[in-house]
């Protein structure tokens, strides 16, 4: 049921917060189970494996010498990217982190993403940092020589054209053209009308949680989401198919 109802961005934030709010999964759970699933699939990406259920190389040895750039904005869907770069680096990575912000300021933030790139910061794995534009172009650059990128810089949240110094780094990601796995949305898509605020990533697979987003289905979308995949993150089963059958209701489908 609820695989077939594409969600809004603020159905999507609705159901975030009942799930937290009202049934008290915690948002570190969240955000480690969004994280773990898209880690997963990068591993699947660097092996050329397909489906989640597909014979393939254990996840420990499916990234060994790979290497893997995890760029991350300073909110939830950064968050996400950290914990992406945690289990990579586990599985035998070489991964590099790029922050857009600052390290100090993310961690004055506190909340679920300040935790996980706390965690990134003490298990040694690489941070650089990105103010300007001209360094977002260098950080793109040097991204060239990796095998995937990951595109954890903007979620769902984005509702204006994307400014400096994500547009230069996007621009720059896209010029590359390696495989991308974009972490809940493409950077840069509208995720209620799938069109580029400006400009988007060019994902090769991006992993979506909880439910498909309505724009995912529009003309055009997939240019940027390239192959679209639904995670589970232990939202409850129940409380997704209450309000799917809520807004379904509502929208008098």
């Amino acid at each position: 049921m609820g695989q077939e109802f594409r969600a809004t961005v603020d159905q999507a934030r609705e159901l975030d917060k009942a799930a937290i709010d009202a049934v008290g999964v915690k948002g570190l759970i969240l955000m480690e189970n969004a994280g773990r699933a898209c880690a997963a699939e990068a591993a699947r990406m660097l092996t050329g494996t397909g489906a989640a259920g597909e014979e393939g190389p254990p996840l420990e040895h499916s990234a060994a010498g790979k290497r893997v750039v995890v760029f991350c904005g300073m909110g939830n869907n950064g968050g996400d990217g950290f914990v992406v770069a945690r289990h990579l680096h586990n599985w035998g990575a070489e991964v590099g982190t790029v922050l857009v912000g600052s390290i100090s300021d993310a961690l004055l933030k506190a909340g679920d993403a300040a935790v996980n790139l706390e965690i990134v910061l003490n298990m040694d794995i690489p941070v650089a940092e990105i103010r300007a534009a001209a360094q977002a172009r260098a950080a793109a650059q040097e991204a060239g020589a990796a095998n995937l990128l990951v595109d954890a810089l903007l979620g769902t949240g984005l509702d204006r054209d994307v400014g400096e110094p994500y547009r230069t780094l996007i621009e720059g990601i896209n010029e590359l053209g390696l495989p991308v796995l974009a972490v809940d949305v493409p950077s840069g898509l509208d995720c209620d009308t799938g069109l580029a605020l400006g400009c988007a990533v060019h994902a090769a697979v991006t992993v979506t949680f909880v439910l498909p987003k309505r724009g995912f289905a529009c003309p055009g979308a997939a240019e940027y989401t390239g192959k679209a995949k639904v995670a589970e993150i232990s939202v409850p089963r129940n409380l997704i198919e209450d309000r799917v059958a809520r807004w379904k209701s509502q929208e008098g489908s």
